[in-house]
């Protein structure tokens, strides 16, 4: 008689699917999964600040492609994603915030930049810019989707992300990075840590190499990730469920440009 090979719940950083540096896991949904350390988010914030530039130096339309193919991976395996959350609904909301932000990635430069009039003969333009890396802490309700809503608007603008999944339902979340690693996302765009909110999001906050965090998914202790977050003057931001192009402006830089006229 064949025994079924039981799926060992991994982390997702730069690319690869390792197990925790401290060997350590918790069980969570009636699995053992990896539990992170203050070093998985090292190497975490080390992966997405290698993978950041090539990811943003891709056009916006092309970022809009990939976002859109990990909504058809997504799509493929409804059915598992579904057996993980017990809910089609939120399934289907998560692969349709990906198709939302993919449809926006050619358009946030039109709708949150200018071209704005001086006194001078110049041309003088503003254009969104990424931020950089940027931390997000996942909500524990709903999982999959609470993430996505969060996720999409960091990385549709060009950002590499850190990512807390959900404490005490992960599963979805580590399987949503067997897709990013399957949907031409550049290694370290997107970095997915499971574990205990308490023990990492404090480092995560106070990383000097973080240049954003997202506390949205932070039910406890606020202030304090807060007052982390000041010491390098992180942009501190708390998007919630649903989408809006202003969940992508939270985490954009806008740059303005002079141009001589006629030259």
């Amino acid at each position: 008689m064949r025994l079924p090979v039981n799926k060992t719940y991994k982390l997702y950083i730069g690319g690869a699917f390792p197990r925790s540096e401290s060997g350590r896991s918790y069980e969570a949904e009636g699995a053992n999964v990896a539990r992170a350390s203050r070093k998985d988010v090292r190497d975490a914030v080390r992966a997405a600040r290698e993978g950041f530039p090539r990811w943003a130096a891709m056009t916006a339309y092309n970022r809009g492609q990939v976002l859109y193919r990990v909504a058809e991976i997504m799509e493929g395996r409804r059915a598992q994603f579904t057996e993980l959350t017990s809910d089609e609904a939120e399934v289907d909301a998560a692969i349709d915030s990906w198709v939302w932000y993919a449809g926006w990635a050619d358009k946030l430069a039109q709708v949150l930049g200018a071209s704005n009039p001086v006194a001078g003969p110049y041309f003088n333009f503003t254009v969104p810019e990424p931020t950089g890396v940027v931390g997000v802490v996942a909500p524990e309700e709903p999982p999959l989707a609470g993430l996505v809503a969060r996720l999409a608007p960091v990385i549709v603008g060009g950002n590499a992300a850190v990512v807390l999944a959900s404490e005490k339902r992960p599963l979805a979340a580590v399987t949503l990075g067997e897709v990013l690693a399957t949907s031409d996302v550049p290694a370290g765009v997107v970095n997915l840590l499971t574990g205990r909110k308490a023990e990492l999001a404090p480092v995560l906050a106070a990383h000097m190499d973080v240049n954003a965090v997202d506390l949205g998914g932070i039910e406890t202790g606020r202030e304090e990730l807060e007052r982390l977050a000041a010491d390098n003057v992180k942009r501190v931001v708390s998007n919630g469920d649903g989408q809006s192009p202003w969940h992508v402006a939270a985490f954009l830089e806008l740059k303005t440009v002079w141009h001589p006229i006629g030259v």
